[in-house]
C-alpha cells in the first residue's frame, strides 16, 4: 500500500453539490459511453435514465451519474470563484479547521494535550516561486489524503463534525471543494503531512497538477515533516507572482482571516533600528565628551503574527467595555477619527443562531457623502465562524440602512459553494428583520436619551434622508415605526426641526376636528414660507409642515397619514373644502357669481397656462395663487422629475405640462382683484380688452401667483419689461428724456459763464 501510485483519478461523490449553477454544465458532465457506465440489475429504474427495452422487458437497470473529472476541475478552478484572492481564505480556513480538530482531540489525547498551541504559518519564496501554508493541526494519514483530497466534494471537516457530534467545534469547511481553489493561482499543489493519528509517524506527500486530472501519494522520509501538521506548497502560475509579496498576503489575511482563533504568522523581512557609536564622528572626540551615537537599520527575516484583533462579538456583552467597542469599530471600519453614536450587541437563538454588533457612525462616511447608496460602502461584514466571507450582501440589510456599520457571524446562512452568493431563504429573512429591529432600537434610543435634542438632530442631519427612503421603499412594513422618527420644519418651529408627534400635540381643537395635517412644498425653507396657501391656515392657528426637498414630498405622499390624521397638500385643489360649513360654502358661491366676468376673462386671456380659474376664501394677503389638481405634481416635484429625465438622457417628460396644468385661485377681497373686476365689467364686452396696461396687470397677476406658489417664470425678460412699463405709467419715456436733456442744458449754461464760447447741447 505504501508504493507510490501515479495517475490516481479524482472520483466525485456529489457533483451536483458543487453549486446551484452546476446544472448549466450538466450536458458536459454526463456521458453515456458503455465502457464507463456502471449498472446493477433488478433495481428500480430511474425514469429519466431508463434505457429503451425490447417488447418483452426482462430486466431493469439503474445508472449512476458519472463525471468528466477534468471538466469538473475546470469548473472549480474557473467558474466556482469570481475572485481568485479567496484561495488564501479557503486554505487558511482549512488550516484553522485542522488546528481546531487537534484542539478538540487534545481533550482526550494526552500527546495532543502536551503539544504547543496549534498555529498557522505562511511563507512566500520568490526564488522558488512557491507559497507555503503550514499548520500544526491534526494532519492527514494516507487514507485521509486519498479520501479527502482525492475525492472532489468529500468534506473531511463535515465528516469529522458528524462523527464527533459536538457543538463545541468551530469548524468552517462543509462543501469539500475549498482546497482546490489553490489551483486558481497554482499550476501544481503539494501537500506534505504527518498525522497525529499515524501509527509510526509516517509522512506522506500528495501531488497534483492543475490540468492533470490525477494525483500521486508518496511516502516521504520522517524528516520531511518534523512536527504533526500539514504543509501545502503552491507552485504559482506566471501571472500570480504578486502573491509572493508579503504586503499582498498581509492585506488578504487582514481582510479574510483577521479573527481566526489560532495565531497566523507570515515570513517576512523585518527592519529594526539600533543606536550604535558613530566611529567617524567619535574619531576626534576630546577627553570627557560623551561618544556620539547614530541610528542604523538592522534587517532580519522571520515570522510575524498578524491576527492580534479579538472577535469581541463572540464574547458576552457584559464582558465587553465601551472602550473595546469603540476600538473595535475604529479598527474594523477604518474610522480612526469617528466615535460611534450608538451600538448594540446581541445574539440570535432558536431557528437561527447568529451573533452581531451594529453601530451608528458619528459622522456620515465619506463614500456615502458622494452617493448615499455607494457600492463602495461596505457596511455589514459577514463572517462564518470568524472567517470573513463578504461585505456586499445587499439582502442582509435593506439599503435604507446603508449607513449602519456592523458584523454578523452565523453558520446558518445559505451560502453557495463559492461563499460569494447569499441565497434567498427563511433564515435570511429572520436575520434581516432582526437587524432592522435592532437598528431602529438604536435610533429610538438616541432620540429618547437626548435631553436637549442636539444628538438626534446631529443624527438626522447625517442620516435622516435614509429614514425617508425607508418609508418610500419599505413603507408597508416599517412606516409606523419610522414616521415618529421623521423631522421637518414647520410654520411654528422657526429654524428648528419638529416631529409629527409634536404637531399633533400642539393642534388647536379646530384642527383636531378637521383630522388633517397640512403641508406645503418649496425649494428651501424661505420659498416654502412664501406659499400663499398657508396664509389663513396660519391665522387660524394651524401648524403647517414645510417640505423643502423632493424626497420630503415623496415620503409624505407614501406615508399618507399619521395616526388618525390625514396628510394634505395645502397647494392642492380642494385641500380646504368643507361641505359641512354651509356659511363658507355660501360665501364662496356668492363671490364666484360676482367675479364671473373676471373669471371668464382670465381663463380666456391666460389660455393654456391654467386649467381654470376659481375663487378662494383662504387667501388673505395675496391676490392670487396657483394650485395643482388633486393628482398633479407640485412644482418642486415637476422640476425634480424633469432633471432626472434629462440626467438619464431621456429629454423632456412627455405630457408633463398638460398633466400638471395649474389652477389659478383668486382672492375676492383683494384690491387688485376688485380693480380688475371693475375694469372687465366696465368694458362690457366678452372679447379682449384693448388696453396694454390692463393686459400687463392680468399677466403680472399670474406671474406673481406662480412665483409665490413655487413655480418659475417662463420668460423673465418679458416679466421685467411688464414691471418697468407699469412703473412708468403716467410718465412717458419721451418726457423723461426731455427732462434729462433740459437739466443738461441748464448745467451747460452755468458752465458757459466761466468760458468764452457757449456750447449748444444736442438733444438725443
Amino acid at each position: 500500500d505504501l508504493v507510490p501510485k501515479a495517475g490516481m483519478k479524482f472520483p466525485t461523490i456529489a457533483v451536483l453539490a458543487l453549486s446551484s449553477s452546476a446544472a448549466a454544465f450538466a450536458p458536459a458532465l454526463f456521458t453515456t459511453k458503455s465502457h464507463i457506465i456502471q449498472s446493477t440489475k433488478n433495481r428500480k429504474a430511474t425514469p429519466a435514465f431508463v434505457p429503451r427495452m425490447s417488447a418483452v422487458e426482462s430486466a431493469e437497470e439503474t445508472f449512476e451519474f458519472q463525471a468528466e473529472v477534468g471538466r469538473v476541475m475546470d469548473i472549480i478552478i474557473n467558474s466556482l470563484y469570481s475572485d481568485r484572492d479567496v484561495f488564501l481564505r479557503e486554505l487558511v480556513s482549512n488550516a484553522a479547521d485542522a488546528c481546531d480538530k487537534r484542539r478538540f482531540l487534545s481533550l482526550t489525547n494526552d500527546a495532543a494535550a502536551s503539544a504547543e498551541s496549534p498555529c498557522i504559518r505562511i511563507k512566500p519564496d520568490p526564488i522558488a516561486n512557491t507559497l507555503t501554508i503550514e499548520d500544526t493541526g491534526i494532519g492527514l494519514t494516507r487514507d485521509e489524503m486519498n479520501n479527502n483530497l482525492g475525492r472532489i466534494a468529500q468534506s473531511g471537516t463535515k465528516a469529522f463534525m458528524e462523527a464527533m457530534d459536538s457543538k463545541d467545534l468551530n469548524l468552517i469547511g462543509q462543501f469539500g471543494v475549498g482546497f482546490y481553489s489553490g489551483f486558481l493561482v497554482a499550476d501544481k499543489m503539494e501537500v506534505i503531512s504527518r498525522s497525529m493519528n499515524g501509527k509510526n509517524g509516517e509522512v506522506y506527500k500528495w501531488t497534483s497538477q492543475a490540468q492533470g486530472g490525477s494525483y500521486t501519494i508518496t511516502e516521504m522520509p520522517a524528516d520531511a515533516a518534523e512536527e504533526i501538521g500539514t504543509k501545502i506548497v503552491l507552485h504559482l502560475k506566471d501571472d500570480a507572482s504578486d502573491y509572493l509579496e508579503s504586503s499582498k498576503i498581509e492585506s488578504l489575511l487582514q481582510k479574510y482571516s483577521e479573527f481566526i482563533e489560532f495565531p497566523i504568522s507570515i515570513y517576512k523581512e523585518k527592519t529594526a533600528y539600533e543606536q550604535v557609536p558613530d566611529e567617524e564622528a567619535n574619531a576626534k572626540l576630546e577627553e570627557g565628551e560623551e561618544p556620539k551615537m547614530k541610528t542604523v537599520p538592522i534587517k532580519s527575516e522571520g515570522f510575524e503574527q498578524l491576527n492580534n484583533q479579538k472577535p469581541i462579538w463572540l464574547r458576552s456583552p457584559k464582558e465587553v467595555t465601551e472602550e473595546e467597542y469603540t476600538e473595535f469599530y475604529k479598527a474594523a471600519f477604518k474610522s480612526s477619527y469617528d466615535d460611534p453614536m450608538a451600538k448594540t450587541h446581541f445574539v440570535l437563538e432558536g431557528q437561527v443562531e447568529a451573533r452581531a454588533i451594529l453601530y451608528i457612525p458619528g459622522m456620515l462616511p465619506y463614500e456615502l457623502s458622494k452617493d448615499m447608496f455607494s457600492d463602495d460602502s461596505k457596511n455589514i461584514r459577514l463572517y462564518v465562524r470568524r472567517v470573513f466571507i463578504n461585505d456586499k450582501f445587499e439582502d442582509l440589510i435593506p439599503r435604507w440602512l446603508k449607513f449602519i456599520r456592523g458584523v454578523v457571524d452565523s453558520s446558518d446562512l445559505p451560502l453557495n459553494v463559492g461563499r460569494e452568493i447569499l441565497q434567498q431563504s427563511k433564515v435570511l429573512q429572520i436575520i434581516n428583520k432582526r437587524l432592522v429591529r435592532k437598528s431602529l432600537d438604536m435610533i429610538r434610543d438616541i432620540e429618547a436619551d437626548d435631553d436637549d435634542g442636539a444628538s438626534y438632530i446631529q443624527f438626522w442631519n447625517n442620516f435622516g434622508k435614509y429614514l425617508k427612503v425607508g418609508i418610500v421603499e419599505d413603507g408597508d412594513t416599517y412606516k409606523k415605526e419610522l414616521a415618529p422618527l421623521l423631522r421637518f420644519f414647520s410654520s411654528k418651529s422657526g429654524e428648528e426641526y419638529t416631529s409629527l408627534d409634536k404637531i399633533v400635540e400642539g393642534m388647536t381643537d379646530a384642527q383636531k376636528e378637521n383630522k388633517k395635517i397640512y403641508y406645503v412644498t418649496g425649494e428651501g425653507l424661505s420659498k416654502a414660507k412664501m406659499s400663499p396657501s398657508i396664509e389663513k391656515l396660519s391665522k387660524k392657528g394651524y401648524e403647517v409642515l414645510y417640505l423643502t426637498e423632493p424626497l420630503d414630498e415623496i415620503t409624505i405622499e407614501t406615508l399618507a397619514s399619521f395616526g388618525d390624521y390625514k396628510l394634505v397638500d395645502a397647494n392642492k385643489d380642494g385641500a380646504f373644502d368643507d361641505d359641512s360649513d354651509e356659511e363658507a360654502k355660501k360665501e364662496k358661491e356668492e363671490a364666484t357669481e360676482q367675479l364671473s366676468d373676471l373669471i371668464d376673462y382670465l381663463e380666456m386671456e391666460l389660455g393654456e397656462k391654467v386649467k381654470n380659474v376659481k375663487v378662494s376664501k383662504l387667501l388673505s394677503e395675496s391676490p392670487a395663487a396657483l394650485v395643482q389638481g388633486a393628482y398633479g405634481m407640485s412644482p418642486t416635484m415637476q422640476r425634480y422629475m424633469q432633471m432626472q429625465s434629462v440626467a438619464m438622457g431621456e429629454g423632456s417628460l412627455p405630457g408633463m405640462g398638460s398633466m400638471n396644468q395649474a389652477i389659478l385661485e383668486i382672492n375676492p377681497d383683494h384690491p387688485v382683484i376688485k380693480e380688475l373686476n371693475g375694469i372687465v365689467k366696465g368694458a362690457g364686452t366678452s372679447g379682449p380688452i384693448e388696453d396694454e396696461t390692463f393686459s400687463n396687470k392680468v399677466t403680472l397677476l399670474y406671474d406673481v401667483a406662480a412665483m409665490t406658489s413655487g413655480y418659475e417664470v417662463s420668460d423673465p425678460a418679458a416679466f421685467a419689461k411688464r414691471v418697468v412699463q407699469l412703473m412708468s405709467v403716467g410718465a412717458t419715456v419721451s418726457d423723461a428724456v426731455v427732462e434729462e436733456s433740459t437739466a443738461n442744458v441748464e448745467k451747460d449754461d452755468a458752465a458757459s459763464d466761466d468760458g468764452d464760447d457757449a456750447i449748444t447741447p444736442e438733444v438725443m
